[in-house]
């Protein structure tokens, strides 16, 4: 595996959307990845409290996302851990996993990015992977280090890869309203995930 570049994108995936599509794509043609890995967080401890499809469910509805496309790859590593799904531990069982001679991207939104520093162990992360980060107009050093404590700013500083990324305003939420209504998603999702969705009659009785 050595000379692997390979990028983490992780979420709960309620369901997974052509935003998450066109992101990794993105990342992956931008950084010159080998793979793109789909992590579907078990119990996501960020959304404490919410009520989230069962992980199995998202698990399926991952797999049906990317399938068909070579370069993307689903890991159960959150969804067979149990527990709340910290993305410390995800990334470092990846970086066992795949060997020090990988280079690991953790792909996120610059909304998650503002966050980061509530994270569990965010330093951990920033040991073993860069942050590809997608933004419309990437922010500079000097408003990075405004937007996250000193510590942090200056690990940031050289760990952070910016990504152009098309704005595409289709969340998750969004989607499971639509079905709830009874409106189209064609086009939301994939084709193999809408079939999914309708097959199982998944978010109907929301």
């Amino acid at each position: 595996m050595a000379g692997m570049k390979v990028g983490v994108l992780g979420g709960t995936f309620d369901p997974p959307h052509l935003g998450h599509l066109i992101l990794a794509q993105e990342a992956y043609y931008a950084l010159g990845l080998t793979r793109v890995l789909f992590v579907p967080a078990g119990e996501p401890w960020r959304k404490a409290g919410r009520e989230l499809s069962p992980r199995e469910q998202r698990l399926a509805l991952v797999r049906q996302a990317v399938a068909g496309n070579p370069a993307f790859a689903v890991s159960t590593a959150e969804v067979e851990r149990r527990g709340p799904s910290y993305t410390a531990e995800t990334m470092a069982e990846l970086r066992q996993q795949f060997g020090p001679a990988t280079e690991l991207f953790f792909i996120m939104g610059a909304d998650s990015l503002a966050d980061f520093p509530h994270w569990h162990q965010p330093l951990r992360i920033l040991e073993v992977a860069r942050l590809a980060v997608a933004e419309r107009s990437p922010l500079g050093n000097e408003a990075l280090e405004e937007a996250v404590p000193e510590k942090l700013s200056e690990a940031l500083r050289d760990r952070v890869v910016w990504l152009s990324m098309p704005l595409i305003a289709i969340s998750a939420s969004a989607v499971r309203e639509r079905v709830r209504q009874g409106l189209s998603i064609r086009y939301w999702v994939p084709e193999a995930v809408e079939e999914y969705i309708h097959g199982q009659r998944l978010y109907v009785a929301e």
